[in-house]
């Protein structure tokens, strides 16, 4: 990904770690779809969202984290999930001591923004959806912004950072498709323009994780930021 060395992690860092690995470490499954925020399922658990435009790889990425190709339903037609779809990962095993196993955490796919096809209402009905959840979910802890790691920044990308900061959502951006962004150069540019979007946003987390669900690549660093948040409550 990288001629970058890697750098030692800190104890802090292999604990959270190995924390992320024991919360994938189980099945996640899939227990919830809404397509209105009237009757969205209640939830003990702390709780993170996917966003990103409609072919960026949620979907995978979800699937990728799980270590389950089959969890989450990718499809070849961008736009097409109008829904938000819930998740449990790190749910306790039969036998378990209480406390003993790894935090809870619901995972949320929101629906994919930007598919060129849709129509006016339908991006309004997205956006005034997406806008009413991120301001109302009392057990949302973070939202993961999802971006294409092999194209330049879209208006729907920076308009998705003004509606997350709308609605007062800390987010963190995901690169997606690393892998795929060639050559190596490219992908540095893309993660030095991450780096300067997320200092100018008050909301966004100061770190960007770039992942490749294909290959595997930065999935235990996303894992780890997950845990950390689960054990956070």
């Amino acid at each position: 990904m990288s001629d970058a060395p890697t750098r030692d992690r800190s104890p802090e860092e292999e604990a959270l770690m190995e924390a992320g690995r024991l919360l994938f470490a189980r099945p996640v499954r899939f227990f919830f779809a809404a397509q209105q925020l009237e009757g969205l399922p209640p939830t003990d658990a702390p709780e993170v969202a996917f966003c990103g435009r409609s072919n960026v790889g949620k979907s995978s990425l979800i699937n990728a984290l799980a270590g389950h190709h089959g969890l989450a339903r990718v499809s070849h037609t961008p736009g097409r999930t109008r829904q938000l779809n819930f998740f449990m990962a790190g749910e306790p095993a039969p036998g378990d001591a209480p406390g003993k196993g790894p935090s809870r955490l619901t995972l949320v796919d929101m629906p994919g923004y930007g598919f060129a096809a849709a129509s006016k209402q339908v991006k309004a009905d997205w956006q005034g959806l997406m806008f009413n959840y991120l301001r109302g979910r009392p057990t949302l802890r973070r939202v993961f912004l999802l971006m294409d790691a092999r194209i330049e920044t879209k208006d729907g990308d920076r308009a998705a950072m003004d509606l997350l900061g709308e609605a007062a959502v800390p987010f963190q951006i995901v690169l997606t498709k690393a892998d795929d962004a060639k050559p190596a150069s490219r992908l540095a540019k893309r993660q030095a323009e991450m780096a300067e979007i997320v200092r100018k946003r008050v909301a966004a987390h100061p770190v960007v994780l770039t992942t490749s669900s294909a290959k595997g690549a930065g999935i235990p660093e996303l894992r780890a930021a997950l845990a950390e948040i689960a054990m956070a409550g």
